[in-house]
């Protein structure tokens, strides 16, 4: 079977191309090269951009934040920005060995659950020995964040009850909502059931609604 290679991304093919354009700044073309490996390299990504934020070199390029830099340069989201420098960060103070790591004798944690880590540390009431485990999870294991989150999230991000009641009502908001719209062009569901149905759906959204004037 011949070997067919697989279609780079649209943002792949625009970071390349952006990549090349600035082959005359050999610097400003390592950060993007390294925009195109992040998922496989975060740590190298991370120190890049925290080297281009402390010496303003965004600025240089004719762009007016770091922000605006990251976002229309490297097609990178605030957020993913935020938690690789700070996951970075974190593991500079609390883990440097991390740093050193090669990937292939001992893992290396992905960025998302040296996050979920630096966040749970910096829970006032989280109990030591349960952050000691998360500890072992992230740096030890690798223990990606989805796993991370099943097992440890609710102990040490727990959620209110109102918080809990108000993601509950918007849920059922929506889907009550969206229900109602499908019944009104269904021709899948008797009319006399539909007539039937509607006016339940405007109670439930109804009742939603005062629910939602009184928590505010």
């Amino acid at each position: 079977m011949r070997w067919v290679p697989m279609k780079a991304s649209k943002v792949d093919q625009e970071l390349a191309q952006a990549q090349s354009s600035h082959d005359d700044d050999p610097a400003r073309a390592t950060v993007i090269a390294c925009a195109r490996r992040f998922k496989s390299s975060w740590i190298e990504l991370a120190e890049a951009l925290i080297d281009v934020r402390r010496d303003n070199s965004w600025k240089g390029w004719g762009y007016s934040s770091f922000d605006d830099y990251t976002r229309l340069e490297l097609r990178l989201k605030r957020e993913t920005v935020d938690k690789l420098t700070g996951s970075y960060a974190f593991l500079q103070r609390r883990a440097p060995a991390v740093l050193d790591r090669n990937g292939l004798d001992e893992p290396i944690p992905t960025y998302q659950s040296v996050d979920f880590l630096r966040r749970a540390e910096e829970q006032p009431d989280a109990p030591a020995e349960l952050v000691e485990g998360i500890r072992q999870k992230v740096l030890e294991d690798a223990t990606p964040l989805p796993s991370l989150s099943k097992q440890f999230g609710a102990q040490v991000f727990p959620i209110d009850e109102a918080e809990k009641r108000r993601g509950e009502a918007a849920a059922i908001k929506n889907v009550a909502k969206r229900l109602r719209e499908l019944l009104a062009d269904s021709r899948a569901v008797p009319k006399r059931l539909c007539s039937e149905l509607t006016p339940l759906l405007d109670e439930v959204l109804a009742a939603l609604g005062r629910a939602g004037d009184r928590a505010a």
